[in-house]
């Protein structure tokens, strides 16, 4: 069918709509506490859905379909659906940092995850640990926006054949909009539009789902025939191989490994659950999140499989990779109108990560860095002026390294792998923080660079799957921080407690 005027009026109306909705939130500030976690007023349950906008990139939507369209099953790594063994390390992870982590950011005025770190271990480790949260949080952004960009590109060159360099016009796009609302609105513009940009990509998604049921002959009883063929349904996978991403031991202790990392100490995440009215509302924010996401998941997984049986039957469009499946369909089958705001849908979870990523980032630099610098002497006006200006130059660095992704592989495995990498040092050092008396600054920082190194090897030197990289690089951190501590501890290792 292609791109037309009607669907391009609807994209239109929403990216226009949203960045204005957005900018209205600039009059609610009179802090820098206010820009970056709000007066602690909003409903547990809009910051749970905040959360579950937040972690759902242009890398799910486009990704996960994508993901189950291409997956075959194979005797030791299951089926299409096998992703959702990681799911379950999700949730299990939410009541862990429940538990663990949520009371220690409630205890005292933390405005920032590495706060933590501060009050904990010293300045130097929090200065660390976030460096290099500003660095992972940089580089997989950039994968998102870039992922965004391939959505941009399906439906221009549609309508437009031959149009330059399509990739690059539509990183300009997404990250110039998503930055105008996010300069101006601070963290309440993110957590608003969130919801109304979470409320637009599961409607869009459930449209898309709904117009595959019509597409295919046969309904739902010929999708489940095709995939039951392939055996796409296959979920689960108790193979030991550590090399395979999807497998029940991967799913589940990989899974909640990660999540604890990124729902725990990456700033991204902890910004919402500092921005709640307490720590019992932080809690049901973050659990209830992990169910929803498990729908979420389950949604997408099926449109993969519905893909598949679709173009079984479909001629194929021409892709450059698979992750252009989603939205070549979406702009190639679905109806004028509809087809817009599926398409609005891609660049709804684009711009919700991108927004919630630039806040966040902004708020590492000035809380973290520039403020103890600073010792008072800047005003609240000139933190909050400076925070926005901030706000601005991570967007255009966003906006750089979108461009150079262009080349680094599978947009949903790439944005994972890097945030992996740094998330075992993180959740090692924080770990310490919290469950040890005996770990000092030394240890942590030592624990935290040798952990560093060595996921760096074992990316590059290995064929360890990405699933497991978090856990490696949290026992190697632990280990070595906690074994250091004690070298380097007053009395040597004969003086302290080994309980919190």
């Amino acid at each position: 069918m292609g791109f037309s005027a009607i669907d391009y009026a609807v994209l239109v109306v929403y990216l226009v709509g949203i960045t204005i909705f957005g900018s209205l939130f600039r009059k609610s500030h009179r802090s820098v506490r206010d820009y970056f976690v709000g007066a602690r007023k909003t409903h547990w349950l809009v910051i749970s859905l905040s959360i579950v906008a937040t972690e759902t990139s242009t890398l799910t939507l486009i990704g996960v379909p994508a993901l189950a369209y291409t997956v075959y099953a194979r005797p030791e790594q299951g089926g299409a659906f096998t992703y959702l063994q990681v799911v379950a390390g999700y949730i299990v992870a939410r009541v862990i940092i429940s538990v663990l982590f949520i009371p220690a950011y409630f205890q005292g005025d933390l405005l920032t995850a590495y706060a933590l770190l501060a009050r904990r271990f010293g300045e130097a480790t929090k200065h660390f640990a976030a460096s290099l949260f500003l660095v992972m949080r940089a580089l997989a952004e950039g994968v998102r926006v870039f992922a965004a960009s391939l959505v941009l590109a399906a439906v221009i060159g549609s309508s437009l054949p031959g149009f330059p360099h399509l990739w690059l016009w539509s990183i300009v796009l997404v990250g110039l909009l998503t930055l105008v609302y996010t300069f101006e609105g601070g963290i309440a513009a993110v957590i608003w539009t969130d919801l109304i940009q979470l409320v637009i990509y599961i409607g869009g998604s459930l449209l898309a789902a709904w117009q595959l049921l019509h597409l295919v002959p046969g309904g739902w009883p010929a999708i489940a025939a095709e995939a039951g063929a392939a055996h796409k349904f296959a979920w689960l996978s108790f193979s030991l191989n550590p090399t395979l991403p999807f497998t029940f031991w991967a799913g589940l202790v990989g899974g909640t490994f990660l999540t604890m990392a990124s729902h725990g100490t990456d700033q991204l995440l902890v910004q919402r659950l500092l921005t709640c009215r307490n720590q019992r509302d932080s809690q049901k924010a973050l659990i209830t999140s992990g169910f929803i996401v498990l729908f979420q998941f389950a949604l997408f997984l099926t449109i993969g499989v519905m893909l598949y049986a679709y173009y079984r039957h479909a001629p194929l469009p021409k892709l450059t990779t698979n992750d252009e499946i989603f939205p070549a369909f979406i702009v190639q089958s679905l109806p004028h109108g509809i087809s817009g705001l599926v398409i609005a849908a891609i660049f709804a979870a684009a711009m919700s990560n991108l927004s919630g990523s630039l806040n966040s980032l902004a708020s590492t630099t000035v809380l973290d860095f520039y403020q103890p610098l600073a010792r008072g002497r800047q005003s609240e006006a000139g933190l909050l002026r400076l925070s926005r200006w901030c706000t601005a130059a991570w967007g255009l660095v966003l906006i750089a390294i979108a461009i150079v992704a262009r080349g680094w592989g599978s947009v949903f495995t790439a944005g994972l792998s890097i945030a992996s990498l740094v998330y075992g040092p993180m959740l090692g050092a924080f770990l310490l923080g919290v469950l040890t008396r005996r770990a000092n600054q030394a240890g942590v920082i030592t624990g935290i660079a040798v952990s560093l190194a060595c996921m760096l090897l074992v990316k590059n030197l290995t064929p360890l799957a990405w699933t497991w990289y978090v856990l490696a690089g949290t026992v190697v951190c632990v280990s070595v921080g906690y074994g250091v501590s004690l070298a380097f501890a007053p009395g040597g290792l004969n003086k302290g407690s080994d309980t919190p």
